[in-house]
Parts: structure tokens; C-alpha cells; sequence
């Protein structure tokens, strides 16, 4: 990591004679220029911020029921189903999917990267929140009920909330799922829905490879999903030890 960001601020030739020493260098914002004019890392930075936010919201709409109706139905088997799904290689739907978007004709579409990490998602966030439904007393539930509160209502105002530490730790696995994944956005996505890991390769090519380029468009892709997890570090920690303590 240290490396990467001290290479982000080098000349290429710095870079490649890094045996000088690691701050044997003065410092140059070019790459960085770079990256944002040159390379118009702009628009692929703005397109894996929406796919990754839609994705994660709507696995959220889908799976939170779900994690619910396992945990309160006990569907223990519909836990093996989800936990094996888990199991299996994304990469084994890419062909299937990648058919399928091609004959409805949205490949290099917003839906079929939303779609894809969506359901991706999906098993992993069932899966996360599931024990943490499981840890809410159901008394809590029933004398919301007896006081006259819906089901519906008691579920968005009384069990979500005591559960909002897996549900952040649950959306930001998510998020940095869909922020980070290369191989179904390589396959489905184009030059309108370009994301960052596949607009980085436009820094290596057959006859040279742009190190300081690729070291600035590396930093700005990890910054945004640092950031977010030091500000939520407190409630991610928490969020994955109730989880395993209750699994």
C-alpha cells in the first residue's frame, strides 16, 4: 500500500529505478493529472459508484426479508441452499448471464451490471443478517404486536434498527464487492458502462506499461473504500463478531 501511493507521485523513471531508495524521489501530482484528463478516469469512477450504490440497495430490498423469513421460520434448509450457493464460483454464471443479457440486448447497460452484482450479493447478505434476525428476541416482536403495531411496521421500526450493525457490515461487503469486481464488468459492461477495474488496463499495454498511471488509478479506486471503512470500522467490527458469535 505504502508503495503504491509513493509510486502514484514518482516519474516513470523514478519508478524504475526504485534501488535509489524508496524517497529518493520529488514528488509530482502528473500521474494524478493524468489519470483524470488524459485518461478520462472520470467516468469510469462514475459508473462503478452508481452500479455498486443500486446494487447494494436493491440486494438490500431483496435479501433483509429473506434473512428475516429464514431466521423466524426456521428454514434450516433454505440456509444450506443459501450457504451453498455462496460456495459456488461466481465465474460459473458469467457464460449463462452474458446470453442471456445479449438476447434482451442490454449488454454495456446499467441493468445487467446492476442485475449481475445484485445477485451476487444476494446469498452474501442473507447470509450475514440471518444470525443477527436470529439473535432479536421474539418478545420484542410480540408486544409490538399485542400494542397494535403491523408486522410490517414492527419490522422496518423495531427489527431493523437493533440490527443496523449487520446491515452496514452487510452493505459495505457488498459495496466493495460490486466496486471492485473486474470479471463480470470485463464481459457485460462497455464503453458507457466502463468501470474502474477494467478502465485501469488502459495503462498497460503490448509495448510499455504506465507504472505511475496505473499506481494513481490504483490509489483512487482503494481511497473511496478506505475511507468509508475507517469511518465505519466500529460498526463493522461489531457487525462481523455478533454475527459469528450468533453462528
Amino acid at each position: 500500500m505504502l508503495w503504491m501511493v509513493l509510486a502514484s507521485l514518482q516519474q516513470q523513471k523514478d519508478i524504475l529505478n526504485a534501488g535509489k531508495g524508496l524517497f529518493s524521489f520529488m514528488p509530482t501530482l502528473m500521474n494524478y493529472s493524468n489519470v483524470i484528463y488524459q485518461y478520462d478516469f472520470v467516468r469510469p469512477m462514475i459508473n462503478s459508484f452508481i452500479i455498486a450504490l443500486l446494487s447494494t440497495v436493491f440486494a438490500l430490498v431483496l435479501s433483509l426479508p429473506a434473512a428475516y423469513a429464514i431466521a423466524r421460520y426456521k428454514l434450516r434448509k433454505m440456509s444450506l441452499i443459501i450457504l451453498v450457493v455462496r460456495m459456488i464460483p461466481g465465474i460459473s454464471f458469467l457464460v449463462p448471464w452474458f446470453t442471456i443479457f445479449a438476447k434482451m440486448q442490454l449488454t454495456d447497460s446499467y441493468t445487467a451490471m446492476i442485475l449481475t452484482h445484485m445477485l451476487v450479493a444476494l446469498p452474501l447478505i442473507v447470509w450475514i443478517m440471518t444470525p443477527f434476525f436470529e439473535s432479536i428476541p421474539m418478545e420484542l416482536e410480540m408486544a409490538a404486536w399485542v400494542d397494535g403495531s403491523s408486522k410490517f411496521r414492527t419490522f422496518f421500526g423495531i427489527v431493523l434498527p437493533l440490527c443496523r450493525a449487520g446491515i452496514l457490515t452487510a452493505s459495505l461487503l457488498a459495496f466493495i464487492f460490486s466496486w471492485n469486481n473486474f470479471m463480470f464488468a470485463l464481459v457485460l459492461s462497455g464503453r458507457k458502462t466502463i468501470t474502474l477495474p477494467v478502465a485501469i488496463f488502459s495503462f498497460v499495454s503490448y509495448a510499455a506499461v504506465d507504472w505511475g498511471g496505473l499506481m494513481a488509478a490504483s490509489v483512487l479506486i482503494t481511497l473511496p473504500i478506505c475511507i468509508i471503512s475507517i469511518f465505519l470500522q466500529k460498526y463493522i467490527i461489531g457487525g462481523l463478531t455478533a454475527g459469528a458469535v450468533k453462528g
